[in-house]
């Protein structure tokens, strides 16, 4: 049975998001990001799902950072997931949430619940753990702690945690892109990704700092009539003010188009790299249920 990492522990968000990529593969959690990466160059799994984007907060860092200074490797699937935040306490102190004197959780969930803590839990310390998934773990097997977590509706089934107050997240429409990465070659099958969109994740650093340089970039896609759907700018660690920009190509790596449009920005002194080429799912289509709608 192939096996598929994951940031855990298990009832975390990205354990959803494995769960829908591959069902029927055997689920292994790691504690933080870069251990789920780095299994699959250890041969502890066979491929780990991480989370790169959220809707709120935007890129996951480190998750985009391990990935390009670290370990390099095949991104092989896409889907974004609907996210639904909870505050969780121990079943024992269900009834005095309001109390809670420390609420722990992933650094992103608590950033996407900045708004309920301040107007709900001011007075509570914040303490960041590696996932959602922990804190309901932590806070469900510590009911001595005046504490609450912050978490998703399955973790607090995994772990006996009682929901006390649903629907935390400060904005609706909240939601996680999760990236399936590879060794392999592919994953799914032409049959199994047949009628899916995909996309093209490129890595371009500047050939050097001047007046137009990101438009010449731009008109090389812009000309061809190739669509962007993100563009972002990350520092290469080498000094203070030098920048690579990473950008996603809402289609698959053709064999005209995206070719000649590295060759372009190459003749311009500009190094390419292509991070992966990959099929977009739904998540409907992956796990056959709608993503909730907040009425919030």
């Amino acid at each position: 049975m192939a096996k598929t990492g994951y940031l855990g522990p298990a009832g975390s968000f990205t354990d959803a998001a494995a769960k829908a990529f591959l069902p029927d593969d055997e689920r292994i959690p790691f504690r933080s990001i870069p251990d789920a990466i780095d299994a699959v160059k250890l041969g502890k799994v066979d491929r780990t799902v991480v989370p790169m984007e959220n809707a709120i907060e935007g890129s996951v860092n480190i998750t985009l950072d391990y990935f390009i200074h670290y370990q390099r490797m095949n991104m092989a699937g896409e889907v974004i997931a609907p996210i639904e935040q909870h505050l969780l306490t121990a079943r024992e102190q269900a009834d005095s949430w309001q109390d809670v004197e420390i609420v722990y959780s992933h650094p992103q969930a608590i950033a996407q619940c900045h708004q309920f803590l301040r107007n709900m839990l001011p007075d509570a310390e914040v303490a960041y753990v590696n996932s959602t998934a922990e804190a309901a773990k932590y806070v469900a097997e510590h009911p001595e702690e005046n504490a609450a977590a912050i978490a998703n509706e399955v973790a607090a089934a995994a772990y006996g945690a009682e929901i006390v107050h649903r629907k935390i997240n400060d904005y609706a429409n909240n939601q996680t892109r999760f990236l399936l990465l590879t060794n392999e070659d592919r994953v799914y099958t032409e049959e199994e990704t047949a009628g899916l969109s995909f996309k093209t994740t490129l890595m371009i650093g500047l050939s050097s700092d001047f007046s137009g340089a990101l438009h010449q970039v731009l008109a090389a896609f812009a000309w061809r009539k190739i669509n962007l759907t993100k563009i972002e700018s990350r520092p290469t660690k080498t000094g203070l003010g030098n920048y690579f920009f990473i950008i996603d190509v809402d289609m698959d790596y053709d064999t005209v188009l995206l070719p000649s449009v590295c060759e372009e920005l190459r003749a311009l002194g500009c190094d390419v790299q292509v991070l992966g080429s990959y099929p977009c799912f739904t998540w409907e289509a992956l796990t056959g249920k709608t993503p909730p709608v907040s009425k919030n």
